[in-house]
């Protein structure tokens, strides 16, 4: 497979306080997600160099986007109301990030919070920030 861009996002889907998947990829301007592994320092006296253990993995995710009241703000306004862990698919380039059982519906990504902006020229953006909530490895498959 040759190299290629993020252009054409083939899944970006996202459940609502339901766990309804919406695909909200024409409402997502731009986004990052990470799959940090925590680090335990475990040098002793005797070393000149540091010595680490690798720990639990994890999931974060910033999605950022255009208003849209009819499919991203149905997905996100519940963000402050309730406290449920939604569905999350991602797909690029035929590779899935799998984040445990999210495609069978249960949550997996514990959004925390859901931000509106409206800049002077009237622009009107969100940003809704983003974590791993059901404690499964993330997995490329």
């Amino acid at each position: 497979m040759a190299k290629q861009t993020g252009a054409g996002w083939t899944t970006l889907n996202v459940g609502d306080s339901s766990n309804a998947s919406t695909d909200i990829r024409n409402d997502v301007t731009n986004f990052s997600f990470g799959t940090p592994r925590g680090v335990q320092d475990v040098t002793g006296i005797d070393k000149s160099a540091i010595e680490r253990l690798l720990l639990l993995a994890d999931f974060s995710t910033t999605l950022n986007g255009v208003y849209n009241p009819a499919v991203s703000h149905v997905v996100f306004s519940t963000v402050p109301s309730t406290s449920v862990n939604r569905m999350w698919a991602m797909t690029i380039g035929g590779k899935n990030l799998n984040l445990g059982t999210a495609g069978a519906g249960t949550g997996a990504v514990l959004f925390t919070d859901y931000q509106l902006t409206r800049a002077q020229t009237a622009e009107f953006t969100w940003t809704a920030p983003g974590v791993l909530a059901n404690g499964s490895v993330p997995t490329w498959s």
